[in-house]
C-alpha cells in the first residue's frame, strides 16, 4: 500500500524590496565642494567608487554616454549632478502649496505620463543643491512677508525628494526647519517608501508627506523604477504612527478598460493596509491625466511601446498655464471619475478630506 506524501503549502517568492537610488555618474559643480553638504555628497560617491566629473554648470551637461537619444536618456535618468540653486525666487505651486522650494529638479523614476519629460526637456539627469541654508533663508523671507498667513511649501514639483534623502538630507533640513516656523509649512508627495530617516524628526505637525497611489493598471503599465504600492502604503503606515500629517493623491487617474474595480481595489487596499486611527486628517487629491502636443511627441520617443493613451480626438482641450493647450478627459468622463473616486473615499475614510480635484 502506497502512502501520498501530503502536499507542501507552496511558498510565496518574496520579492526584494524596491531598492535605494545609486547613481551610475555624478557631476559636480566646483563651488558645491565649498559647502558642507558637497564635500558629504562626494564622499559618498568615492566610498562607493562612483566615477565623477567637474563641470562648470548644472544646467549645461554635454557627452552623456549612449548613441542615440533613447539612449542617452536612460543613462541621463541616473545621472545626478551636484551643484548650487542661484536662482531664489520661487515659484507658485498651486493647487497644492503657495511655493515651490527648490531643493532638487529631475527624478529617477520612468513614469510615462510624468509632466517632467516636457519641463525638463533636454535636461533629464538629476540636480540637487547644496546651498540649502540660501533656500532656506528665502523660505524665511516668504514666511514673514505673508504674516499673519501660514505659507505652504511644495518640495516635490520638481523632483521626488524622498528618492534622493540618503544622498543629500536635505528634506530632514526642511522638516526640522519648518517645525521651529510657527507660520511655515511643508508638504512633498512620493512614489517610494524609503522613510525611515524622516521618522524620527521633530516635525511638529508642520510636514504633510503624501503618497502617490493609483490603481494597479497605472502603476504595473506606466511607472517604472517606483517603489510597488504595497511599499508606499506600508510607508504611509510609518509616516502615520509617527505622527506625521499624511495624504494621498491620486495621479494621475487614467480611464482604462476596468476603472471603475481598479481605484476601488486601490480604496479598499488602502483602508484594509493603514493604521485604525489614520483616517482622522486624511487629505486626498486627484488629477486626472492630461498632455500636451509636445509632452505626446517626446512620450512616444522614449517610450515607444508605451500603452499611454494620448488620442487628442478622445480629449477636451483646456488652456495651459505655460500657453500650451492641455488635452484632458471630456466633461462627461471627468464626472464619473471623480464622483465614482471620490464616493469610494468617503465610504472607506468618512473623516478623510478631498483637497481638490483638476
Amino acid at each position: 500500500m502506497t502512502i501520498a506524501a501530503p502536499e507542501r503549502p507552496a511558498v510565496k517568492k518574496q520579492r526584494k524590496p524596491t531598492g535605494l537610488f545609486i547613481p551610475e555618474l555624478v557631476f559636480f559643480e566646483p563651488d558645491a565642494l565649498n559647502y558642507p553638504k558637497g564635500e558629504q555628497i562626494m564622499e559618498w560617491v568615492k566610498a562607493r567608487n562612483i566615477p565623477f566629473r567637474m563641470t562648470t554648470s548644472h544646467n549645461r551637461i554635454t557627452n552623456l554616454p549612449g548613441e542615440t537619444e533613447v539612449e542617452q536618456y536612460k543613462i541621463a535618468k541616473r545621472t545626478l549632478v551636484v551643484g548650487l540653486r542661484k536662482t531664489l525666487a520661487f515659484d507658485q505651486s498651486k493647487p497644492s502649496a503657495d511655493y515651490a522650494i527648490p531643493i532638487a529638479t529631475g527624478c529617477m523614476g520612468h513614469c510615462h505620463y510624468c509632466y517632467l519629460q516636457t519641463t525638463l526637456g533636454a535636461k533629464p539627469y538629476i540636480r540637487v543643491y547644496v546651498n540649502t541654508g540660501d533656500i532656506l533663508d528665502a523660505a524665511k523671507k516668504y514666511i514673514d512677508e505673508r504674516a499673519p498667513e501660514i505659507t505652504t511649501f511644495e518640495a516635490a514639483c520638481t523632483s521626488d525628494p524622498l528618492g534622493l534623502e540618503h544622498i543629500t538630507g536635505s528634506l530632514s533640513e526642511l522638516i526640522t526647519f519648518m517645525a521651529a516656523e510657527p507660520l511655515g509649512r511643508l508638504r512633498f508627495v512620493t512614489k517610494y517608501q524609503h522613510v525611515d530617516p524622516l521618522l524620527k524628526l521633530n516635525h511638529n505637525g508642520h510636514t504633510r508627506i503624501r503618497f502617490s497611489i493609483n490603481a494597479d493598471y497605472v502603476i504595473k503599465n506606466f511607472e517604472p523604477a517606483t517603489s510597488r504600492f504595497e511599499e508606499r502604503i506600508e510607508a504611509a503606515g510609518k509616516v502615520a504612527r509617527a505622527g506625521y500629517p499624511l495624504g494621498f493623491i491620486i495621479a494621475p487617474i487614467i480611464w482604462h478598460d476596468g476603472w471603475e474595480e481598479g481605484y476601488a481595489e486601490l480604496l479598499s487596499k488602502l483602508a484594509e493596509t493603514l493604521p485604525p486611527d489614520a483616517g482622522k486628517g486624511l487629505t486626498f487629491e486627484m488629477i486626472q491625466h492630461r498632455f500636451t502636443k509636445t509632452a505626446k511627441a517626446v512620450i512616444e520617443k522614449r517610450y515607444p511601446k508605451s500603452k499611454l493613451e494620448m488620442d487628442i480626438e478622445k480629449r477636451k482641450k483646456k488652456w495651459g498655464r505655460w500657453g500650451q493647450n492641455k488635452y484632458v478627459y471630456p466633461d462627461e468622463q471627468q464626472t464619473a471619475l471623480r464622483e465614482f473616486i471620490t464616493e469610494r473615499i468617503f465610504e472607506h475614510f468618512p473623516e478623510a478630506g478631498i483637497d481638490y480635484f483638476t
